[in-house]
């Protein structure tokens, strides 16, 4: 299966190859992100690793073994990347406001996970905000609807 991924895939960072339907292209990018965030304290749990499942189970319908090659894919990719803009920049063209935002949740839910926010993690929730075009208060209000709902 992580074949299928790689050939549907094969030149990701490649804009306009037609060939790559925009969904899978969402689906890494989106995946990517929030390995980056699992990522941003240097430390990924397991319940971090569970809850990314979980997101990406509720958010693409996806296969156990579809999610983990999706995992692995979008990390390979996340490693090769130079900056999240290249992830970001494809949830830009593709997400609208509100996939955006329900994207800020997820990502609050990966972060505060294990009930600890870490200064680097503050700073990559920000930047990704940011980078997504989304206002600071989309920001605090995600935080916000995520912590009610762990609660």
């Amino acid at each position: 299966m992580l074949s299928y991924f790689k050939n549907l895939l094969g030149s990701y960072q490649t804009p306009g190859k037609d060939s790559i339907p925009q969904f899978k292209k969402n689906q890494v990018a989106a995946c990517a992100v929030f390995l980056e965030a699992a990522n941003s304290d240097d430390e990924f749990s397991k319940i971090e690793m569970n809850t990314l499942i979980g997101i990406l189970n509720n958010t693409f319908e996806l296969s156990i073994d579809e999610i983990e090659e999706l995992i692995q894919l979008a990390d390979e990719y996340r490693k090769k990347s130079v900056s999240l803009f290249e992830f970001t920049g494809t949830i830009n063209e593709s997400f609208t406001k509100d996939e955006k935002y329900e994207l800020l949740k997820n990502l609050w839910r990966i972060i505060l996970t294990d009930n600890v926010l870490d200064k680097f993690e503050d700073h990559f929730i920000r930047k990704v905000t940011g980078n997504l075009n989304m206002a600071h208060s989309d920001m605090i209000a995600a935080k916000m609807e995520v912590k009610k709902e762990i609660q």
